[in-house]
């Protein structure tokens, strides 16, 4: 809610120096009537009962209202109307004018735009879940004049920018709406400054220790990076120059969402990601010229630096549908580095930077109506996600003679696939048995994962390692014939192994628990586990898929009823799930949550897709059917349901419940030497106290992989005992997983 207040001199000082640039900034598109004007809307945005507004954050709402119409002026390039409305917009949000006032003061065309503002809030109040495309398109349906949606954006831009100001509640939710629906909305609109200022910002907020850990190393690589870029241009600058170009050239550094996805997608370390950086060249040229000056600095540029002839991307020719022009190629740079470069003018930087506002600037028209004429034709791509028929002939024409693509063994041999071969494809193309042991490769130097799709030219060096085996999936990432083939005779012959294993495991199972292994019995396991056959019942013990405790409890229900088959003791027979769901719903009215900071004594379940326990920051979720899912904030289902269903968010936290159990599952690597899972036992039981639930331990070729599933009060505990497990010798790493076993 909004607040009345007064105000500091501080403040007043930032209002007075606000307006004045705004003015300043809009000086050639009003006149003295719209000075009127402005200065009216600026005392609605900014009174309630002839006292100043604060919006939630704190914030002085004139402020924030000035703020959002210099970024609809400067940073997104619109003109007066779209400056009042934008400084309405705050006081229409919270209802503080109404819209039949807005046309009395300042006309039809500022209140339609107000009216389609009114309609997105009242959107927003009537399904706060912003969930697949649904709203995205209500949004559009709603905001006929599409200034409406650049105002929003202008807006939310702003909010994203004080979000320190915002509970942590408040900054995932705003967050999550950003991400979901309005930086891409920035995107499709080529507004590429904002939006990729929106994904930085949501990602401090969202993933706040990998934003400070890339934000830190881009601090301490700084000076190098300088260095690099400047010994990169320094040649540059002189040949341009001699080519009678008058230009400007700059190194500017990628954003850290940026490296972050280049990180993922690559799965390197920071230091690993090569282009950290690109360098722009931009021309002074008249529109006639720019073009062919474009292609004169394109060939400057390779003449001085060898270029990847894959990587030139020309949208010169043909612009991408929201109006991005410019020559991007990569070169190999000092150091032997891949450096991408940018070619564009002044005119077509412009247009890169604040999108389709300053493509209609750069088309002519003139005047407000000319405005109108251009942003009803891009309403098109925000209502049409799919590429246009543009973009489509772009990729065509770049892909027309690239069916294939050739590459290169480390002893320089050709090799030629079909387009979209993979660092896999190229493992069983070298040998079967490369194939079958790849874990990777170096290409042009740097590590990929096998899922990599090769390009022209590639460099490829496998990597292999002898405790590699093929898995199923592989068949999703191999797209040669060969390759398939192969691939599917090894896992024939890994799945037959591992049956024979599972087989043996069985076998000696049975043996330790007093049990006859029949073919009745094999039967009626193989139709409880809905296995298809006998080989995959035994193929999906040696793989973990079946918990041999579980088995146990199905041998030992059997002859329980098998000797008493009138009296069956359920109770005495409960699983450990079920003693899960005791310390879930808390029989002994100890009441261990506080949900939506008052309400206590509520029926709720802890999330199986979390399992979150005593100690984890956690939030509650209405589910469909009425009941209350605790989650941990770090959950991974968690963003998606803030997305979606973000009015069924609720704040939980934990009251009590110091004598609760609550289950967790850890994963346990190392070596597997004699006594190594009495040693982990022993810590557990005996040294730490801890109940244990289940272990499940896999060895392969003298390394072990398991879960141990233990009941802990609280995450002090858990990390204790993850600390004492570390340090058992022969223990390579032990973490938690979310998934209760």
């Amino acid at each position: 809610m909004n607040a009345v207040a007064e105000i500091t001199r501080e403040e007043r000082k930032e209002i007075v120096d606000r307006y004045r640039y705004l003015l300043r900034i809009s000086r050639n598109i009003l006149n003295d009537e719209d000075v009127k004007l402005i200065r009216q809307a600026i005392e609605f945005a900014s009174l309630q009962n002839e006292q100043m507004v604060r919006r939630k954050s704190g914030v002085l709402a004139v402020i924030h209202a000035l703020d959002v119409a210099r970024i609809v002026i400067e940073e997104i390039g619109l003109g007066r109307t779209s400056l009042i409305c934008a400084l309405l917009y705050d006081a229409i949000q919270s209802s503080r004018i109404p819209v039949e006032k807005v046309n009395e003061k300042f006309g039809e065309k500022v209140a339609n735009i107000t009216q389609g503002l009114v309609k997105v809030v009242d959107l927003y109040n009537q399904s706060s879940s912003i969930e697949s495309d649904n709203f995205r398109k209500l949004l559009l349906t709603f905001a006929r004049d599409i200034r409406v949606v650049l105002i929003i954006i202008a807006d939310r831009l702003r909010t994203m920018r004080t979000l320190d100001l915002y509970d942590r509640e408040s900054q995932q939710k705003i967050s999550a709406e950003v991400s979901y629906l309005y930086a891409p909305m920035a995107h499709r609109l080529g507004l590429y400054n904002i939006k990729s200022e929106m994904e930085d910002l949501v990602m401090k907020y969202t993933k706040p220790d990998v934003y400070r850990f890339i934000a830190q190393k881009l601090n301490e690589t700084k000076r190098g990076r300088e260095k690099y870029i400047f010994e990169f241009i320094e040649p540059l600058k002189k040949d341009l120059a001699a080519h009678g170009l008058k230009f400007e050239i700059k190194g500017r550094t990628k954003t850290i969402n940026s490296i972050y996805n280049k990180m993922k997608k690559q799965n390197v370390d920071f230091e690993q990601v090569y282009d950290l950086f690109a360098i722009r060249i931009i021309l002074d040229s008249d529109k006639k010229n720019e073009k062919s000056d474009c292609w004169k600095a394109y060939s400057v540029v390779t003449d001085k630096y060898q270029p990847n002839p894959s990587r030139l991307r020309d949208w010169l020719s043909v612009p991408k549908s929201n109006g991005y022009e410019s020559l991007h190629t990569t070169v190999l740079g000092p150091d032997n580095k891949w450096i991408e470069v940018q070619i564009r003018s002044h005119r077509m930087n412009e247009i890169a930077e604040k999108g389709l506002a300053a493509h209609w600037r750069y088309k002519g028209i003139k005047g407000e109506a000319g405005m109108d004429r251009w942003l009803s034709n891009i309403r098109e791509i925000l209502e049409n996600p799919e590429r246009n028929a543009v973009e489509f002939f772009d990729d065509f024409k770049l892909n027309l003679y690239d069916k294939e693509v050739f590459v290169f063994t480390p002893k320089g041999e050709l090799r030629r696939l079909p387009k979209g071969a993979t660092v896999l494809d190229f493992a069983f193309d070298i040998h079967t048995e490369v194939g079958k042991k790849c874990v990777g490769a170096k290409v042009n130097g740097r590590n990929v994962p096998i899922k990599y799709e090769l390009h022209n030219g590639d460099h490829i060096e496998i990597n292999t390692s002898n405790h590699q085996k093929p898995a199923q999936d592989w068949l999703n990432i191999v797209v040669t014939s060969r390759a398939k083939t192969k691939l599917k005779q090894a896992l024939r012959e890994l799945q037959y192994k591992d049956a024979e294993v599972g087989k043996e495991i069985l076998a000696r199972r049975f043996k330790n628990w007093k049990f006859e292994l029949n073919d009745q019995l094999l039967n009626q396991l193989v139709k409880k586990y809905k296995a298809k056959t006998v080989h995959d019942f035994y193929l999906d013990i040696a793989i973990g898929k079946i918990d041999m405790m579980d088995i146990k409890e199905f041998l030992t229900e059997q002859d329980k009823t098998e000797k008493e088959p009138d009296k069956v003791d359920q109770e005495a027979q409960r699983s450990a799930e079920n003693f899960v769901q005791k310390t879930e719903t808390v029989d002994d009215n100890q009441d261990i949550l506080v949900i939506d900071d008052n309400l206590s004594q509520v029926e709720y379940k802890l999330a199986k897709c979390c399992n979150p326990i005593l100690g984890d920051e956690i939030f509650g979720f209405v589910s469909a059917t009425g009941g209350i899912k605790i989650h941990r904030k770090n959950c991974p289902n968690a963003a998606d349901m803030r997305k979606k269903f973000g009015y069924r968010i609720v704040p939980a936290r934990w009251s009590g419940g110091a004598d609760a159990n609550f289950q967790a599952t850890l994963k346990v690597t190392g070596n597997d030497d004699i006594g190594i899972v009495t040693n982990i036992s022993q810590v557990i039981s005996k040294e730490m106290k801890v109940k244990m639930r289940s272990i499940s331990i896999n060895s392969n070729e003298g390394t072990f992989e398991g879960t141990v599933t233990v009941f802990v009060h609280n995450t002090r505990d858990l990390d204790l005992l993850i600390k004492k497990l570390k340090d058992v010798k022969g223990v390579f790493d032990v973490t938690r997983i979310d998934t209760v076993v």
